[in-house]
């Protein structure tokens, strides 16, 4: 008889279910798909734990509609959204780029005036003395405000000087700057109209609907691919439906939007469909959201602002990382600045940088983004900018002076940050 054969060899079979077992247990696990009702059970979950996300802050944007539209019935009418929506782009845009840092648990108090000073660059380079095309004097305006926030970086994190004062520093600085180039005129015009149109043009009624149907079909193949890559790999995705439902709930807001814009609000002249700066925000928002969400930059970004020692000890790059968030941030607020001369068609000393750093901060905060880093989207800067917008239009609508909006939003920006900390506390408390 062989030695395999023997009851107490150790070359003996296995028994088939001891095989089977191991066999299994090489495999990696796979994630089972969670059904509707599980996941909304989870989204509850979430919110009850302080983790609303941008509820708040959608909850407050039709509240503030109906307590306007009561007050005043011109604040939903076609030409008075369109104007908010224009009005909004700036403090969006700035929100945004606050939105990098202030994931980070940092802050940047000098985007208002290097928002304006990216204006002032760009106005600059396109006048007489210079006669730049309109491309050329934007990226060079782009590229100076990038290398202003790089410069900001470098000085925090080579120094390790705090945020705050490095930026308020730079708020002074870059506003001197500013009013040196702007010399004794004060104003510089643009004539460019393909600049001027940033602000004041739109597109065609067909067109609005071809770009729509275009975006959102975008969006639902990337959303469709990425829920099924994690479905393949074994991870925690929606249920199929849920993946359908969300390009269904955008497709229903564009249709909204471009109902709204293609409805004539001219005076004199006809007017009519989708503003361009209002596809700037959303391609700039599509941007800064796959960077954040889809990225390792992006994703290394929340793991330093929720507990930067231990990204530094998983080998993230901490200065190079902080670096680039205020670059970013510097580079949005550049945009910002470009939207803002060409809404003016021109850019002059009356910038009121401290303002717009002030509602840059504000709106992100009150959009969702948490003060206290490790949490923050590219969404919450438009949403919180539309807030202020509308807060600012509704207020103005009514005869309210310039007092009584800065109260106003100075207490719904408490209230934004009262609701963040009681969330964190709930969190700490789960």
């Amino acid at each position: 008889m062989s030695e395999t054969n023997e009851p107490g060899s150790r070359q003996a079979a296995d028994p088939p279910d001891a095989r089977t077992s191991d066999a299994a247990a090489r495999v990696p696990a796979q994630a089972s798909p969670i059904s509707v009702r599980q996941y909304m059970a989870t989204l509850i979950g979430r919110v009850r734990s302080g983790q609303a996300g941008a509820l708040p802050v959608v909850a407050g944007m039709i509240l503030i509609s109906i307590l306007f539209q009561t007050l005043d019935s011109n604040f939903l009418t076609a030409g008075n959204l369109v104007n908010l929506l224009v009005q909004a782009a700036v403090f969006s845009l700035l929100a945004m780029g606050e939105v990098f840092v202030l994931i980070l648990g940092e802050i940047d108090l000098s985007v208002g005036f290097v928002a304006a000073l990216g204006g002032v660059i760009m106005a600059d380079l396109l006048g007489p003395d210079y006669g730049w095309p309109w491309w050329a004097a934007m990226a060079a305006a782009l590229f100076a405000c990038a290398a202003i926030g790089c410069l900001h970086g470098i000085i925090i994190t080579r120094l390790a000087l705090p945020s705050f004062v490095v930026t308020l520093a730079g708020l002074l600085f870059w506003q001197g700057v500013m009013l040196r180039i702007l010399g004794s005129g004060g104003t510089i015009p643009i004539n460019d109209d393909t600049v001027n149109n940033i602000a004041s043009a739109n597109l065609s009624n067909t067109t609005s609907w071809l770009v729509m149907l275009a975006m959102v079909g975008i969006y639902a193949l990337g959303t469709w691919r990425h829920d099924t890559r994690r479905r393949r790999a074994g991870l925690v995705a929606p249920p199929r439906s849920m993946t359908l439902l969300k390009p269904l709930i955008v497709l229903a807001g564009g249709v909204a939007l471009v109902l709204v814009c293609n409805q004539d609000r001219g005076v004199v002249v006809p007017i009519s469909g989708v503003p361009w700066v209002v596809l700037l925000v959303v391609a700039v928002l599509t941007a800064w959201t796959f960077l954040l969400g889809r990225t390792k930059p992006g994703l290394y970004l929340y793991a330093v602002g929720g507990n930067a020692e231990a990204a530094r000890r998983a080998g993230i790059n901490l200065p190079m990382l902080r670096t680039a968030a205020f670059t970013l941030t510097a580079f949005t607020a550049c945009i910002a600045g470009i939207v803002y001369a060409s809404r003016l068609r021109s850019i002059s000393t009356a910038v009121d940088g401290g303002t717009l750093v002030l509602y840059a901060v504000a709106a992100a905060v009150i959009g969702g983004t948490s003060l206290f880093g490790g949490r923050g989207k590219a969404l919450h800067g438009v949403l919180g900018g539309l807030v202020i917008a509308g807060i600012d239009n509704g207020m103005g609508l009514l005869g309210f002076t310039a007092a009584s909006k800065y109260m106003v939003t100075a207490i719904v920006l408490l209230a934004a940050v009262t609701i963040d900390a009681l969330a964190r506390r709930g969190q700490a408390a789960t």
